[in-house]
């Protein structure tokens, strides 16, 4: 990956913060043109650095009060492509991360209730070919939700 200098930072710190923020006010937060801004914004997404700008749903209010975390065994390491590729027809499933510990991959699954859950494990998720175990954990609370802290770093050279 590119190297991002502190200007990248700059300008990554201010619209992480609010994505909505016109170019022209990053650009005089940053002392650079509104086109500079741009160019850099672009090549930023273009390097794959900012990876979106949406809006984020609530998925309490679309009715899914229950959030969990599934750990998932496998047969073999190696079935972890297929067994994504049938979680990715699950709406439900949000993340799927192939992970090191007592499970093989450890998934985030929202549901409306522990009704609608069971369901998920019983009839979706542990009918996959290869998975042999799951234990779900459910989130009582999120306590803390928030993006990795952009530093500016000091004293370096320009390239």
């Amino acid at each position: 990956m590119e190297k991002i200098d502190n200007l990248d930072r700059q300008i990554l710190e201010i619209i992480s913060q609010n994505a909505r923020i016109p170019f022209k006010d990053v650009a005089a937060e940053c002392g650079v043109s509104r086109a500079a801004i741009h160019q850099r914004v672009q090549r930023l997404i273009d390097l794959g650095v900012i990876v979106g700008s949406g809006y984020h749903v609530n998925p309490k209010s679309l009715g899914y009060r229950t959030c969990t975390y599934v750990g998932i065994k496998l047969e073999k390491g190696s079935m972890y492509k297929n067994v994504v590729a049938q979680l990715e027809k699950i709406p439900e499933v949000v993340e799927c991360h192939f992970t090191t510990g007592p499970y093989t991959m450890l998934t985030k699954v929202y549901a409306c209730d522990n009704e609608h859950l069971m369901e998920l494990l019983n009839s979706k998720m542990q009918e996959i070919p290869g998975v042999t175990a799951t234990e779900t954990l459910i989130s009582l609370e999120q306590s803390i939700k928030k993006e990795i802290p952009i530093k500016i770093q000091k004293n370096l050279a320009d390239d």
